[in-house]
């Protein structure tokens, strides 16, 4: 079991919806970030001051999968997110030591299903 972390950009998350539920990927949880990375953020000038806006809107997303599913959710995720531009986002895999089903009290690869 792996839980698989993306950064996006906000634009991109429909796409990634769409190539995610292509490849059965169904269950996902999505909130709002701030963060930068190689981009390092703009500046704007607001009522006549330079202001540096380093703290960029992304889209995080959490997927928790079975092994078997990793690799097509990753092609998915870079399937959807890609435009090619600094600032395409990241992806974290991490091992998911137990996931627990609340409803029913499944444990491990059943209860993320």
């Amino acid at each position: 079991m792996k839980l698989i972390i993306a950064y996006i950009q906000p634009e991109r998350l429909t796409p990634v919806k769409q190539a995610l539920y292509e490849e059965g990927v169904y269950k996902l949880s999505v909130t709002n970030a701030l963060g930068c990375g190689q981009q390092r953020g703009y500046h704007e000038s607001y009522r006549g001051v330079d202001v540096e806006v380093n703290l960029l809107k992304k889209v995080r997303l959490e997927i928790a999968v079975n092994t078997e599913f990793v690799d097509r959710t990753i092609e998915a995720i870079i399937k959807g997110a890609r435009t090619g531009n600094i600032g395409d986002g990241k992806i974290l895999v991490l091992d998911l030591g137990e996931c627990i089903r609340i409803r029913t009290g499944e444990r491990g690869h059943d209860a993320i299903g």
